[in-house]
């Protein structure tokens, strides 16, 4: 029999997080609660959650906090739940390890769906990583698939698991623009990119941290790496 996939659920509102819970549970996942930054720390490292969803505003310290601290023990896809809708906010989400967010107010169905697109970017991150040559060298970018790291210059540059995964799509086809929907279903899970400035923000976040010309926009289609360095 299959172990369940457990889901850790952070929210200080008691009716939304049973709610959430309720509904996790109903679609099969293992589900474990937390309504403070405190207790969502203490939770994480007694429960190893496969995912956590994780809402911002907590009291004892935010969910930005929460991540940080998470992520800096044991790596662990994050969906952020956030009234915020200012791109700085969302950026800084992302910076500190969140793979994706959701905006308050939400549709369950569209949670779970997120959720279920994160675990599947998980288990396609692992089968690639077995399946391709180790390292890519591409000009000073160096992508170690096999220990998820990355240098430029041969000074290491910390990314977030969905900014590695979201590079080393762009970088096993170097050069060439990945259409947006395409990069969507490879490294999100998604069926399209519409609705959502997730793609976008990520690709900013690779920009801040590898440099700003490393990935180029191709208005109306996608991105692609750029090599000539």
């Amino acid at each position: 029999m299959a172990v369940p996939v457990t889901l850790l659920v952070v929210e200080d509102d008691a009716t939304i997080n049973q709610a959430l819970t309720d509904r996790l549970v109903a679609e099969g996942f293992r589900v474990v609660q937390a309504f403070d930054g405190p207790g969502a720390v203490v939770a994480q490292e007694v429960h190893a959650p496969d995912l956590v969803v994780l809402d911002v505003m907590l009291p004892g310290f935010d969910g930005l906090e929460v991540c940080r601290r998470i992520q800096a023990v044991r790596p662990v896809p994050v969906l952020m739940l956030t009234a915020r809708t200012d791109e700085t906010d969302l950026l800084v989400g992302l910076g500190v390890g969140a793979d994706d967010y959701v905006t308050k107010p939400f549709r369950m169905r569209e949670v779970v769906a997120r959720i279920r697109a994160l675990l599947r970017r998980v288990e396609r991150a692992r089968a690639l990583a077995t399946e391709q040559p180790p390292v890519l060298a591409l000009g000073d970018l160096e992508i170690d698939r096999a220990s998820r790291r990355v240098s430029v210059a041969a000074e290491p540059v910390h990314l977030t698991p969905l900014e590695f995964d979201l590079l080393l799509a762009l970088a096993l086809d170097p050069g060439a623009v990945r259409g947006r929907d395409d990069l969507m279903r490879q490294v999100w899970g998604w069926a399209d990119a519409g609705g959502t400035r997730t793609l976008d923000s990520h690709v900013k976040a690779l920009r801040a941290k590898l440099g700003p010309d490393r990935v180029r926009t191709v208005h109306g289609v996608g991105y692609a790496l750029e090599v000539g360095r």
